[in-house]
């Protein structure tokens, strides 16, 4: 029996990324460029463009293309393969019939999902969540997304908007407001409100702030800089503690750009943990900080392809 692949695309507000995969879980081959790097409003064609060349290299090498898997940063109607309405970062695919233009183009089935579902589907059949019946993954970015798995089902929700943890409420009593609502984990961990709290709070670290610049700063002994930093940490204990008490899944995956700087934080963030979730549900629940690259969502395509199909490894 030949190889066979199965064509992962990635596809995100600044980089489009995309692989063969095989079912094993092996990156065949990758291929990745800037969103809109044709212009605004060119992502379909860019997607098209890494696909294109991808599905060229599988004919080349004799790599049958068993379907292919697609995450976009957003909710999508999963069963009709359709991209949502709300999907800021690459607003010109709203309403777009994603797979069935895929199905069209490749001759082959075409599955859609949001891509931080994807991230977390690749993490539960070949990562650090590999033979868990229960996993929940937050990935700290730009913004905040979430992807739940139980009892070995991905929760969608009837509309689509299951995982959607960056939206949990953790304080009524507050002026915080992100770009989604007041008082939600988004607006306290999230990238993008780090920085923003920072340019208010702490305008001594300059006008080019991030939360790099933030956490770096807190290294280095800035009072101002550790006090955010701490109030993230307790933020986030307090929406995995929501997480651990609500749905006690086995494993908790905690990952994206925020996550890697929270890595050497790790200890302070589970003793927030501590003073919110239930211990015994704690206790069975294992948390985990996970560095990974944009490759890890891609590979998460082709598991979203394996989930759907059943297919076997």
């Amino acid at each position: 029996m030949g190889r066979e692949a199965i064509l992962s695309i990635d596809v995100g507000g600044t980089t489009t990324a995309a692989g063969l995969v095989t079912p094993q879980g092996e990156m065949l081959a990758h291929a990745q460029a800037a969103t809109h790097s044709q212009g605004p409003g060119t992502a379909l064609d860019t997607l098209f463009e890494l696909a294109d060349g991808l599905a060229a290299t599988a004919k080349a090498q004799g790599i049958a293309l068993l379907g292919l898997g697609v995450g976009v940063p957003g909710v999508v109607d999963a069963e009709r393969g359709v991209v949502g309405e709300d999907i800021k970062n690459v607003p010109e695919l709203a309403g777009c019939p994603l797979a069935e233009r895929l199905r069209a183009r490749y001759g082959v089935s075409a599955l859609l999902d949001n891509d931080v579902n994807l991230l977390t589907l690749g993490q539960w059949r070949f990562g650090a969540g590999r033979g868990a019946r229960s996993l929940v993954l937050l990935a700290l970015g730009t913004g905040v997304g979430g992807g739940i798995i139980l009892d070995g089902r991905l929760v969608r929700g009837v509309g689509g908007y299951g995982g959607e943890l960056g939206c949990i409420p953790i304080n009524f009593d507050t002026s915080r407001v992100s770009a989604f609502g007041r008082g939600w984990l988004d607006s306290y961990v999230s990238g993008r409100e780090i920085a923003e709290t920072a340019r208010q709070r702490l305008p001594d670290l300059g006008d080019d702030i991030s939360a790099a610049t933030v956490f770096q700063a807190a290294r280095d002994g800035h009072a101002g800089a550790r006090a955010l930093v701490e109030e993230v940490c307790q933020a986030l204990g307090a929406g995995l503690a929501i997480i651990v008490n609500a749905l006690n899944p086995e494993v908790v995956l905690v990952t994206g750009g925020v996550a890697e700087s929270l890595i050497p934080m790790e200890g302070a963030v589970l003793r927030w943990v501590s003073e919110y979730a239930f211990r015994r549900a704690l206790v069975t629940t294992r948390i985990t900080f996970l560095s990974l690259d944009k490759r890890a969502t891609v590979v998460g395509g082709a598991a979203l392809y394996l989930y759907e199909t059943g297919g076997k490894t």
